[in-house]
């Protein structure tokens, strides 16, 4: 018996790997986070299997479910939104499957800051500007250590990915002003993906007020960067003369 913790992706059904899509279909327990994963996914599974959502659950419940299936021999697909190793709260629960001798594997997926720029067409390293990107998030109801205070990783100028924190945008863009500028270039990303999915582009200057006026209040990626506007860059040398690629 095994617990497989899935990246279901950002929204769009399609994005899943394959090996996740598999096992979702296979697996006779289905625990999935609520309404973060596309409700597609979850019909693929097998008709037979045992499916609950965890969204009303604390982590002792999961738990018990996953010990529950592992007692009977029963593979468990535990799908989460996005990756799993960006916010996915994966780590609490493999700390208490260990433990109970559960063994586990996670799955890669793909999070909503590849989808984002890709739906926006946009590189977020370019040679010339920045080859660092920075996934974050803003000290909210979970403490970010302050050597990640946005003010400290404002410094590198790097592109910034900032996760969970589109209600705090005026604390964000005041904290990113001296270092990025009025005129960074700014997107925020709405459920991206997913059928209702929104956007507004703009720069540090103007962006909470187009999120006010949006009504952005959760599930909206934030990023930062002159990666998203590039005025000018240099080519890779991937594909230079004599290189191939």
């Amino acid at each position: 018996m095994t617990v497989y913790f899935i990246g279901a992706g950002p929204g769009d059904p399609e994005l899943i790997t394959v090996k996740g899509q598999r096992l979702i279909r296979e697996c006779p327990v289905v625990l999935y986070a609520g309404s973060l994963v596309p409700e597609a996914l979850i019909r693929s599974a097998n008709p037979t299997a045992a499916i609950a959502n965890t969204a009303e659950m604390h982590l002792d419940e999961i738990i018990a479910r996953i010990r529950t299936a592992h007692e009977q021999g029963l593979d468990v697909a535990r799908v989460h939104s996005g990756d799993p190793s960006i916010y996915g709260a994966i780590g609490e629960q493999i700390r208490r499957l260990e433990p109970l001798g559960i063994p586990y594997e996670v799955i890669p997926g793909v999070t909503s800051a590849m989808a984002s720029a890709a739906a926006l067409g946009r590189e977020l390293t370019l040679p010339g500007i920045t080859q660092t990107v920075i996934l974050t998030r803003y000290a909210g109801k979970t403490p970010v250590p302050e050597r990640e205070s946005l003010a400290e990783l404002a410094r590198h100028r790097a592109t910034l990915v900032i996760y969970l924190s589109i209600r705090y945008i005026d604390e964000i863009v005041a904290q990113l002003l001296p270092h990025y500028g009025p005129e960074c270039p700014v997107a925020v990303m709405y459920r991206t993906s997913w059928p209702d999915h929104e956007r507004v582009i703009g720069t540090l200057a103007d962006i909470a007020e187009q999120v006010c006026e949006k009504g952005f209040k959760r599930t909206a990626l934030i990023l930062v960067g002159e990666v998203l506007a590039p005025r000018q860059f240099e080519d890779s040398y991937l594909y230079g003369a004599g290189q191939g690629g």
